[in-house]
């Protein structure tokens, strides 16, 4: 089942990320794996769990998300109540799945699902820390 992503509370006057949620930044501390090389640092003016500098867990506005390999995403997928992330309407992250807002009330199952992302994204190469290649301007 793949749905759509899910609407995003923005910045007042439009534009922008949208705000953190202080609720869902509590639950997203609640689920990221004390696991060995695990480090939370800011991604989209939000936090973002990496292991070997692979983001696997992330929150955006009032939505925690984790980056599954395609079994894995398949079966979240069929979950009621998710979807792809969508950072920004069209622009669907493939590898990331927005956990339901429901499970806030249910930790256990966001955890399971978390340690399930910390374990595939553990396995992917690490990447090298430092800033982006500039890219070369059009002519």
């Amino acid at each position: 089942m793949v749905s759509e992503g899910l609407p995003l509370p923005m910045k007042p006057g439009g534009g922008g990320f949208p705000k953190v949620d202080p609720a869902a930044k509590s639950f997203f501390e609640s689920i990221v794996p004390a696991r060995p090389g695990v480090e939370v640092r800011p991604m989209f003016g939000h936090l973002a769990g990496f292991v070997h500098g692979n983001m696997f867990v992330g929150l955006f506005g009032a939505h925690v998300f984790v980056r599954l390999g395609p079994e894995e995403r398949e079966k979240l997928m069929a979950e009621a109540g998710t979807s792809l992330f969508e950072p920004m309407p069209g622009r669907p992250m493939k590898e990331y799945v927005v956990m339901p807002s429901e499970w806030r009330s249910e930790p256990g199952r966001a955890c399971v699902w978390a340690s399930r992302s910390y374990e595939w994204a553990a396995k992917l190469p690490p990447k090298a820390r430092g800033k982006a290649p500039r890219r070369a301007a059009k002519k």
